[in-house]
């Protein structure tokens, strides 16, 4: 998303077979890295929920959710 220099990204879940702009399932929030400190809005119980069915994060996707807690508050529901 986002324009020309001016970037704005969604964290979405996505089948792995559907194209990378493509349908997505559902939409998890948003990263804004042109806010300054950079502008992270994450669904915490939907992300802790599509983990715990076995979704798989990106790397990028993986590194903000460790800057949110999120993996943390996995393990500690395990």
């Amino acid at each position: 998303m986002g324009a020309k220099k001016k970037p704005f990204y969604r964290i979405v879940v996505a089948d792995s077979r559907s194209p990378r702009d493509g349908r997505f399932i559902e939409e998890l929030g948003y990263y804004n890295p042109l806010k300054e400190p950079a502008e992270v809005k994450i669904d915490q119980e939907k992300a802790i929920s599509w983990l715990k069915m076995g979704a798989q994060s990106t790397d990028t996707v993986r590194s903000l959710f460790n800057k949110a807690g999120i993996f943390n508050k996995l393990t500690e529901d395990s």
